[in-house]
């Protein structure tokens, strides 16, 4: 994989979150946390994301770290757990 767009879960959407956020490389996503990107994305749009961003960032990350491709859907019940444990809540 060279470019963002070659990774399994980005699309245009994705594309625009991760151009708001300054990631522009598989090599810089790969260092990331999906949670700070989430609450970054909200302090920088100044708007409550869909927590679904949260398993997008989660699944794009993980390939991008690994190699290994999966769902997005793969991720809800982790984004869940954080979520009940108060470790996933929107900053706006």
């Amino acid at each position: 994989m060279r470019n963002l767009s070659d990774l399994k879960n980005v699309g245009k959407a994705t594309r625009a979150d991760l151009a708001v956020l300054g990631i522009d490389s598989i090599e810089e996503l790969g260092r990331q946390d999906p949670t700070f990107l989430f609450h970054e994305l909200e302090r920088r749009t100044k708007h409550r994301q869909d927590p679904c961003v949260w398993d997008v960032f989660a699944a794009i990350i993980h390939e991008a770290a690994t190699g290994e491709a999966s769902n997005w859907w793969d991720w809800t019940n982790k984004r869940k757990t954080l979520q009940k444990n108060g470790k996933l809540n929107h900053v706006i």
